[in-house]
């Protein structure tokens, strides 16, 4: 079965069963609104729109590109600190710099290895987005981002050099890079950020925390009010 369709179900999954309310909850996201998402990227790798008729032609996926990067504008949106907003546009600048990059000097064979070159690109672009980000918002920010910037300057290029062959960006659908990049990332967050708050005895606050990035629970009075 396709790595890029069990790690959906898999997410799908940990939703159904509550486990990842807490990923969510750093993307203000509910279960619902997740799940409904899931179908919407699933559904929308069937659809493909065109950006540009040339040589190349150029087509962006709408599960595959279109919803996650509308998704990390909704979280890069919700940023609770000028600081944070700045990182992320910065990090997703810089994830799609190294990935861009990694690619004019190294080229993934499609005929040998043990892994189709579009999940090593996920792996290394979520790697590197939550080295830069660190927290969950951030690396799914920098992950989204990172590779949708890094297909743009492909296709840039190949318009520029008048290539023959079609570039889609997202064009393998909710199984294409971004959304496993976007994954691991979050992933990575998830186990090394959580691990490092419980070995530091939970996270770091203070009065000078932003009240946008607290946790409800932690409002005075249990509310925003």
């Amino acid at each position: 079965m396709n790595i890029g369709i069990l790690l959906l179900i898999g997410v799908g999954i940990l939703i159904l069963l509550g486990l990842a309310q807490q990923v969510l909850d750093r993307l203000y996201l509910t279960d619902k609104q997740a799940l409904i998402l899931l179908a919407a990227i699933i559904g929308g790798s069937f659809i493909d729109l065109q950006l540009y008729r040339g040589t190349p032609e150029i087509s962006v996926n709408l599960g595959g590109a279109i919803i996650p990067v509308t998704v990390g504008i909704y979280v890069l949106s919700r940023a609770g600190t000028r600081k944070e907003l700045v990182r992320g546009v910065m990090g997703a600048l810089i994830s799609g710099l190294v990935l861009y990059g990694v690619s004019k000097f190294y080229e993934f064979d499609t005929h040998t290895g043990f892994l189709d070159p579009q999940y090593l690109w996920g792996l290394l672009t979520g790697a590197v987005a939550y080295l830069i980000g660190r927290s969950r918002r951030l690396a799914f920010i920098c992950a989204t981002f990172g590779v949708v910037l890094a297909d743009l300057a492909h296709a840039v290029e190949a318009i520029s050099k008048g290539l023959p062959s079609p570039t889609r960006i997202g064009g393998a659908g909710g199984f294409d890079t971004v959304i496993i990049a976007a994954i691991i990332a979050v992933v990575l967050a998830e186990l090394i950020g959580e691990s490092g708050e419980r070995l530091q005895g939970g996270p770091v606050r203070s009065e000078e925390r932003p009240k946008g990035l607290l946790e409800p629970d932690h409002w005075e009075g249990g509310n925003e009010d």
